[in-house]
């Protein structure tokens, strides 16, 4: 089962439930893959909206490889999935909002929310939300039994 608050997403194909997640090994092949200098050179080549075949298919095979998965991209050129092409365009839009916009923890959305934030998605937002910041009194740790 994914664990959304690692950023891991389930996907359906070829009829099986697979764990994708893009770690730092992933995202390091993919910035070799598309030959962009950093993550957030990544984040914004996402963040246009643009996704060719070649491009599911190497995040959809990044992402199971980081998740354990021992699969070429051959492979998973093969695969087929319920949806078509829909759905491996689903899969990418999910497995890339859990890693560069999505892995926030349900009640620091809803206390975002009712404090008029929005979550970091462009990518210069996800640049100062990385920077390190001290926690905010009275602010709880991601991490159970750590102040």
């Amino acid at each position: 089962m994914a664990n959304k608050h690692r950023g891991e997403v389930e996907a359906t194909l070829e009829g099986r439930s697979y764990r994708l997640v893009l770690t730092l090994g992933a995202l390091a092949e993919l910035e070799t893959a598309f030959g962009d200098e950093d993550m957030l050179a990544l984040a914004n080549r996402f963040e246009k909206g643009r996704l060719s075949a070649r491009d599911c298919l190497r995040v959809i095979g990044a992402g199971l490889r980081g998740a354990g998965h021992d699969v070429r991209d051959e492979a998973v050129a093969a695969m087929r999935c319920d949806s078509g092409a829909a759905g491996y365009v689903a899969i990418v839009g999910r497995l890339l909002q859990a890693t560069f916009g999505g892995g926030e923890a349900a009640d620091t959305k809803a206390s975002r929310a009712n404090s008029g934030q929005r979550a970091p998605t462009r990518p210069a937002e996800l640049e100062a939300a990385a920077t390190i910041a001290p926690p905010e009194a009275g602010a709880r740790s991601p991490f159970p039994g750590i102040a």
